[in-house]
């Protein structure tokens, strides 16, 4: 089983979910839709967690879902802007739709709700799981806003991969 059906086996039925796919009508970081954006992150913590020999399958989960907001942060409309405190407040809201539209456990829950530390200084990241994704979700996010994301081949993989699961609903 190569790397990208394993994530796949640990994250299907929360990325073939329509909530899921919803997001990719949400712009994350420039022509990068949240959906995008949070396999990207997903990808990356999975790699990494099944390399240092963490739980890669609960931090898949929990990164795939860390920003699960269901929203447009970018409105220039202010009547209908989220609060210009969205960095501080989506963990939480992202945590609460987890809740409502997956069975997540208790260690997914909180790899989301502290994934903006340390902007959230009072939600650290309390295993080494929810701090891969933490690290994660900085590096491609450094990534999306710099360009080097753009053209590079981890990018096409994950359009494979956004392909396939929404050529799978």
């Amino acid at each position: 089983m190569n790397s990208f059906e394993l994530f796949h086996d640990c994250v299907k039925d929360i990325s073939l979910s329509p909530v899921f796919q919803s997001m990719d009508k949400f712009v994350q970081h420039g022509d990068i839709s949240t959906m995008e954006h949070t396999i990207c992150v997903a990808y990356c913590a999975f790699n990494l967690a099944r390399k240092k020999g963490l739980d890669y399958r609960t931090t898949a989960r929990g990164a795939l879902l860390h920003d699960l907001y269901l929203y447009d942060w970018h409105i220039k409309d202010f009547k209908k802007r989220p609060p210009l405190t969205h960095g501080f407040t989506h963990p939480a809201k992202a945590a609460e739709n987890a809740k409502k539209y997956f069975n997540i456990s208790d260690a997914e829950y909180k790899i989301i709700r502290n994934h903006m530390w340390p902007l959230t200084i009072f939600h650290i990241p309390p295993t080494k799981e929810a701090l891969t994704v933490s690290l994660a979700d900085k590096h491609c996010a450094w990534r999306e806003t710099m360009g080097t994301y753009d053209n590079s081949p981890l990018r096409k993989e994950i359009k494979k991969y956004i392909s396939f699961i929404q050529s799978d609903n």
